[in-house]
């Protein structure tokens, strides 16, 4: 695969990522800071871009969604689950809620 497609797909996907992230915290603005590990100001940020400024933020070349999981030990509970399919859902669920919140950076030098 070429390079050019390869940001075309981060590019979809930064699109889709902020798309779902504006209709998450419309629909329960409490509940998708907390999935979606963001604090306030960043949600009211992103409820408040427009379809413009959400295009543009969308092409960049770096993946605005990061991964929740920086533990291989964590994935491997996730993944490697031997309980039955009814409780595994919630198992995950589970463990995936007790990742501490860190918020990202905010770039200001002091």
């Amino acid at each position: 695969m070429s390079q050019t497609n390869f940001l075309d797909e981060i590019q979809e996907i930064n699109l889709a990522y902020l798309l779902l992230a504006q209709r998450l915290l419309d629909e329960d603005r409490e509940a998708a800071m907390f999935r979606l590990k963001i604090d306030s100001e960043v949600a009211e940020l992103l409820v408040s871009l427009n379809a413009r400024q959400l295009t543009k933020l969308a092409r960049t070349s770096q993946l605005l969604c990061r991964f929740s999981q920086t533990s291989a030990e964590r994935l491997r509970q996730l993944t490697d689950n031997p309980r039955d399919q009814g409780l595994a859902g919630l198992h995950a669920s589970l463990l995936l809620a007790s990742e501490p919140f860190e918020p990202m950076p905010s770039g200001e030098v002091k």
